[in-house]
């Protein structure tokens, strides 16, 4: 899935040594099927060859606003024009420092200044040393870029080229990558917060042993990222997986379904969107060992009490504010056959206005998947795709219900 196909995406480079990291982002946005157009500095120049990023992106980099190569001599006119985005990585504290003060001394600086502001956003990935990104006047110059229109995406920590640790690395290729394609996605939940939870929950039989699913947790990240993406401010609350938190969701783990129970009543409030795609385990031993158990010899099976698990979704549906409209409910049913009738007694028997269905357990831990949404009035199905597309499908049903369609 290209999901930046057709989109035309400005690469900025300014000076500093997270230039040998733009080579790997701008890969990135090429195979995500975006046509990349690098413009760099001469301090940027000095880091990486536009030979280098020529290579990868496939066209000619552009280093001077004297390029002879532009028909009309206008390669900051033209470029910023054409441009769904321009992203600028690193974006060194020189450069935002120019942008602060609307200078536009180099090519990039004056594509920038000569960008539609209402139309190409302007997303910059900072890099420098952890002094300089702390500086007061660094901190200046980004609050003014960011109220001049710009993005700033942030900064990672860790160990930087000087050897310090702190603030200030530029971001990772895919973090980048993400921030990019979310730029790109309509905002068709801005304004709402949105509640989501995903994975398995784990259930302890003893300190050891434990009763969970194959839920992979794939389809429920996919939803807060897509939330997230469409402009929704969005919580995950995660069972036990091993995926990483979409950039700009704040996430709360858990292990057991009252756990996740406890941290939903404890979000929901504050949410006019939940989204209940985690595969709650509907029972629990009643009560845990508290060492291990171990074989006696009998060849018996230790007797184990079950009761059965808080209803999460069945619970937040009763809530006054779901019951009055202004929480919207969406649940999830995997089955693994009669999938539409399932569905549909699920969603009368939860007492939730959309129920999505999907066929299990051969779609556990994919990365693609085929849903059905049911509601009082139609059924629609989302043929086989990528997890994440069927997540902005989803979230755009979502979006068109809420708006009363």
């Amino acid at each position: 899935m290209k999901e930046l196909d057709g989109k035309r995406i400005v690469l900025g480079l300014s000076g500093g040594i997270a230039c040998y990291k733009s080579a790997e982002l701008c890969r990135l946005l090429v195979r995500a099927g975006a046509s990349v157009q690098v413009v760099m500095t001469e301090a940027a120049a000095q880091f990486i060859t536009p030979v280098t990023m020529q290579a990868l992106s496939g066209r000619p980099v552009v280093t001077s606003q004297w390029d002879v190569r532009e028909p009309n001599a206008m390669a900051h006119i033209n470029h910023g024009r054409e441009a769904d985005a321009i992203v600028i990585a690193p974006a060194s504290a020189d450069l935002i420092a120019q942008l602060a003060q609307g200078r536009a001394a180099e090519i990039l600086t004056l594509l920038c200044l000569a960008r539609p502001l209402a139309r190409v956003p302007l997303l910059l990935a900072p890099a420098m040393n952890r002094e300089m990104w702390a500086h007061p006047a660094t901190q200046r110059n980004v609050a003014q870029v960011v109220a001049d229109g710009a993005v700033v995406l942030g900064v990672g920590q860790g160990e930087q080229a000087c050897g310090e640790v702190g603030d200030g690395r530029m971001l990772e290729p895919e973090e980048i990558l993400e921030d990019v394609i979310a730029h790109v996605q309509p905002p068709l939940l801005a304004g709402q917060r949105v509640l989501v939870t995903a994975g398995p929950t784990f259930e302890a039989i003893d300190p050891v042993r434990g009763i969970t699913n194959h839920s992979s947790g794939k389809m429920g990240f996919a939803i807060a990222r897509a939330a997230r993406e469409a402009g929704a401010e969005v919580t995950l609350v995660a069972g036990p997986v091993h995926l990483r938190t979409p950039r700009g969701v704040r996430r709360v783990d858990v292990q057991s379904a009252q756990q996740m129970f406890d941290a939903v009543m404890a979000e929901v409030a504050s949410a006019t969107v939940f989204v209940a795609a985690a595969a709650v385990a509907d029972w629990r031993p009643a009560q845990p060992a508290e060492r291990k158990l171990k074989k006696d010899g009998s060849g018996q099976p230790p007797a184990l009490t079950f009761v059965e698990n808080p209803d999460i979704l069945a619970t937040v549906a009763a809530l006054p504010r779901a019951r009055s409209g202004e929480l919207y409910c969406v649940g999830f049913a995997a089955e693994s056959h009669d999938l539409l009738a399932h569905a549909q007694a699920k969603r009368a028997r939860k007492g939730v206005p959309l129920l999505v269905g999907n066929i299990g357990p051969a779609t556990f831990g994919r990365d693609d998947n085929a849903l059905l949404l049911v509601d009082e009035r139609e059924v629609v199905e989302l043929p086989p795709a990528p997890k994440i597309a069927l997540a902005r499908q989803l979230v755009a049903e979502i979006a068109r219900r809420l708006r009363g369609v």
